[in-house]
């Protein structure tokens, strides 16, 4: 046998179930050798059942009877009375009918869960099983479970695994070995062997951390070969002038914060230099980061230079030339707004004035990377919510000019420092982490479903104030499986009854753009008093007049999410209330309670991606793509111990084309991660 080899080369693997490895990136021994393990069950300590207590348990048990039976629709439950001749208890797997043909009675099963109590008896509670004839070892062991589906089994996999296991000596260390000596690493082969055959659960830990050392280390390689190369491209100077600078601040109505005035720095220093900027700048909602955007802005258009400033929407483009303007105009800074709604004769001005040079700064959405708009000289690109854009987007931007104009990227959504490090670990960051002065912190609490009338009451007393409202649910129209708030019902509700002698506007995705648009417009000139909305408001138009925002079914929702939806309040100076609904009167989640009790989104940043993984965070989309098996995007500790790694190695006198499996990784890598 060869790594090489296909993998129906193994005993057991024919056409029908290659196509079924495949589905799994399995097409070589190799590729086998590199599926790891989802889980592991312990059943290395085995507890006689006349020992038994509550908690994770493992017991070597015979099938005395069991049963099966649906419950009610959603719920299927298989039962089994277990014995071990010292003594015997029942065990219960929840939704796993296909348990039944397993649980044959003249065979004895390794069995590894909780044994606690339910209603009013114990048992052992959906435990995973094996096959004691199973093991390939005369003891009981550590086991892996791997990625299955009702075609293919884990215990298939681990057949499979064990023919091609006398390959793992073979395979080549996939590190530079500088590295795996300085960093004192496991070897490749070791970390290869102790995954899918532990020896012990510290053997184990340490084969993840070797395992999980590799995949970061060519994250971290990929991200900073393409800041190297992003450094070495030629760019527009623009030299900082202080006279420049201190005629945009005496203009100010207000004076920066402290964190605006570091963030303005770090960017007006990129600009000066030689390579170009690739920055993100990191502010929560209302932090300000429009008006560092603007001071650098004016140091490029002193510069004879021009600015591209792109947004994810029509409103939040509009919202932004307005702020802009209002800024830059008294310096004598043309701003324009080409956007899909632009009317012709307009719009071909504006691209006329932007080729020849008179238009200094244009906002805009996809409408300002069209064929049709050139530039004469664009020095600076400035992406708001940038990870909303895909990278051909934004390439389709940069590309626009003879140089590489300077970057920078905005976002409202706090994003955790472990993920700043890897996934933009090319991006130098910023962040704006004050609130300006005279905005009062949001009051936030939670409301049970039962008291929400006298929630009512309250809202009613902000808009006598004269203020506005927004209520947010999670679906857009009533659904036949989820028990959810819609905003048409709720609409109705609220418009009909509730809320009748105030002006109430409905809000979703399925809407125009140009009915969207409307509506926001609406909201933000008063014409409406409540907007019943789904989350499209989350990255929308500033309201300052609106104090008071109800969000329904608030547990449905993740915690970035709710913190950007809150973020629509308190963005004037009057007091503003955020009431979180559950969708049922149960405790509320530790993401509500979080929710609750800080408005720091960079602590919330961090306790979402603990609760839920990077997987699922902020819709980062290259994360499906990286592959992290082993690695914890939140392991800061192994994060910076493989940052030094990667930098020695950079500095050294390897050459990354000596290792071709990784260098093959990080190609695709700089593809997924390149921000340019």
């Amino acid at each position: 046998m060869q790594l090489s080899d296909p993998i129906t080369s193994l005993k057991g693997v024919g056409e029908a179930t290659a196509a079924k490895l495949a589905q799994l990136k399995i097409t070589t021994l190799y590729d086998l050798l590199y599926f790891f393990p989802r889980k592991y069950d312990d059943y290395s300590e085995i507890i006689a059942l006349k020992d038994i207590q509550p908690g994770a348990v493992t017991v070597k048990v015979k099938v005395e009877k069991a049963s099966s039976r649906q419950v009610r629709r959603g719920l299927h439950i298989t039962e089994a009375v277990l014995s071990d001749g010292t003594g015997k208890i029942r065990a219960v797997w929840f939704n796993q009918p296909y348990r039944m043909a397993s649980l044959q009675d003249d065979k004895e099963f390794f069995m590894s869960g909780v044994f606690d109590r339910q209603r009013d008896r114990f048992v052992l509670m959906n435990p995973a099983v094996e096959k004691v004839a199973d093991f390939n070892r005369s003891v009981a062991r550590i086991v892996p479970t791997y990625r299955e589906s009702a075609q293919l089994k884990s215990s298939l996999v681990r057949q499979l695994i064990a023919q091609a296991a006398p390959l793992i000596p073979e395979i080549p260390e996939s590190l530079p070995a500088s590295v795996v000596k300085r960093e004192k690493l496991m070897p490749v082969g070791d970390a290869l062997l102790q995954i899918h055959f532990p020896d012990s659960s510290k053997a184990l830990a340490e084969a993840k951390s070797r395992l999980a050392f590799d995949e970061l280390f060519e994250l971290l390689l990929a991200s900073q070969l393409n800041k190297r190369e992003n450094n070495s491209l030629p760019t527009w100077q623009i030299p900082y002038d202080q006279d420049v600078a201190e005629q945009f601040i005496n203009q100010l109505q207000f004076s920066l914060t402290g964190a605006q005035k570091r963030a303005s720095w770090d960017i007006l220093q990129d600009i000066g230099a030689d390579r170009p900027m690739n920055r993100l700048l990191q502010g929560d909602v209302g932090a300000g980061k429009t008006v560092v955007a603007a001071f650098a802005s004016f140091m490029a258009h002193r510069q004879q230079l021009q600015v591209a400033f792109m947004a994810p929407t029509e409103v939040l483009g509009a919202q932004h030339a307005e702020s802009l303007a209002k800024l830059l105009t008294p310096l004598g800074v043309n701003v324009g707004l080409l956007i899909g709604s632009v009317k012709p004769a307009a719009k071909k001005i504006l691209k006329q004035q932007l080729e020849n040079g008179e238009l200094h700064i244009v906002v805009g959405t996809h409408a300002i990377i069209q064929d049709s708009v050139n530039y004469s000289r664009l020095g600076l690109v400035v992406v708001d919510e940038q990870h909303r854009f895909g990278v051909k987007q934004r390439r389709a931007l940069l590309t626009k000019s003879e140089r590489m104009p300077h970057m920078l990227a905005m976002t409202a959504t706090p994003i955790p420092r472990s993920l700043t490090l890897t996934v933009y670990g090319e991006l130098d960051v910023s962040v704006l982490d004050e609130r300006p002065p005279g905005r009062k912190p949001i009051k936030t609490e939670i409301i049970s479903p039962v008291s929400v009338a006298q929630m009512y009451k309250r809202v009613e007393l902000e808009l006598e104030k004269g203020r506005q409202a927004y209520v947010i649910c999670p679906l857009v129209s009533e659904s036949s499986t989820l028990d959810l708030k819609n905003v048409e019902m709720e609409y109705d509700k609220l418009r009909n009854n509730i809320f009748k002698k105030w002006r109430v506007g409905l809000l979703h995705g399925q809407m125009t753009p140009e009915d969207k648009d409307r509506i926001m417009r609406d909201f933000k000139d008063h014409k409406l008093d409540i907007l019943v909305s789904t989350t499209v408001v989350e990255v929308g138009v500033d309201v300052p007049n609106a104090t008071c925002m109800v969000i329904e079914s608030a547990d449905r929702f993740g915690l970035a999410q709710l913190h950007q939806l809150r973020g629509r309040i308190g963005r004037g100076e009057h007091q503003s209330y955020c009431f979180l609904v559950p969708s049922d009167t149960k405790q509320p989640s530790k993401r509500l309670q979080e929710i609750a009790k800080s408005e720091d989104g960079f602590y919330l940043a961090e306790v979402d991606l603990e609760l839920r993984g990077p997987g699922q965070l902020y819709g980062i989309r290259q994360h499906g793509a990286l592959d992290l098996r082993l690695a914890t995007i939140s392991d800061t500790q192994l994060i910076a111990k493989v940052q030094k790694a990667v930098k020695a190695f950079l500095e050294s006198d390897d050459n990354l084309l000596q290792y071709p499996k990784m260098s093959e990784r990080i190609d695709v890598l700089r593809r997924l991660t390149r921000f340019n």
